[in-house]
């Protein structure tokens, strides 16, 4: 029932599986909890000295510069790293400064992150002309 769209990423022209496809949901999902520890253990040691209610606050700043940081250099934040990941445009070169900024602080948001297209990209990934990829 239904229409076949094929594909996640067919539309991008991106393969079914393996280098390069769209990175699953998983991954995603668990290297944004790799790289949201670490940020929190990064505010709570550097920023927050020991105070509990500041320690998320602190740890949104920290995620939003290492995501600018780590994705305008290497394309990737350390969590997707380690889950083999990566971030690049939509042609697949790398994303622009600029597109990185929109992209972390739409992640950082939240509520564009969680709603998807079919390719399952979220909409900060939309917005900034970007996909999550395979490595």
């Amino acid at each position: 029932m239904g229409v076949d769209f094929g594909h996640r990423g067919k539309r991008l022209g991106l393969p079914e599986d393996g280098p390069g496809s769209v990175a699953p949901l998983g991954r995603r999902f668990g290297a944004l909890f790799i790289d949201w520890a670490l940020c929190m253990l990064i505010a709570y040691g550097l920023f927050a000295r020991g105070d509990q209610q500041a320690v998320g606050n602190w740890a949104l700043g920290v995620f939003f510069v290492l995501s600018v940081l780590t994705v305008g250099t290497i394309g990737c934040t350390p969590g997707k790293r380690v889950l083999g990941i990566r971030i690049v445009a939509e042609n697949g070169g790398r994303l622009g400064f600029g597109r990185v900024v929109v992209r972390s602080l739409l992640l950082c948001l939240a509520v564009p992150a969680l709603v998807w297209d079919r390719d399952g990209r979220g909409l900060h990934d939309r917005l900034s002309r970007a996909v999550q990829v395979r490595i």
